[in-house]
């Protein structure tokens, strides 16, 4: 596995067939998890949105910094915006609402179906 470059000058890992390689993660939208690395350490929140090609995850109110937007149209002021950006996604661990703890995450089966589990709790995670 190849460690997609972040630069936006640096080229890209693709397949063989020419798509960018996609890094598999642990986390999904919408689930609960608890940031345990950087600024915003111990906060509990959403996932909003992954992006596999460069292994973030967007989470809710977390690393929220100031952007300095430059007008667009004719007429338009510039304004300065507080934005979510993504942190990489070894940066969170799913969340136990109702053990309130953190926990890696595992697999079973359950009717023929595979589903996520809480590897302390045994909570199965809607997928």
């Amino acid at each position: 596995m190849e460690i997609v470059a972040k630069k936006k000058w640096e080229k890209q890992a693709l397949t063989p067939r020419g798509l960018p390689v996609r890094i598999p993660m642990h986390v999904k939208t919408n689930d609960k998890v608890v940031v345990i690395a950087g600024a915003d350490k111990g906060k509990v929140t959403n996932v909003v949105e992954v992006f596999t090609k460069t292994g973030e995850v967007l989470c809710k109110d977390v690393n929220v910094k100031t952007k300095h937007v430059k007008p667009r149209g004719e007429g338009e002021t510039g304004q300065i915006i507080q934005r979510e950006f993504p942190i990489h996604h070894s940066n969170v661990m799913h969340y136990s609402e109702a053990k309130s703890v953190r926990s890696r995450i595992g697999t079973k089966e359950e009717g023929g179906k595979k589903v996520r589990v809480l590897k302390k709790t045994g909570e199965v995670l809607a997928n």
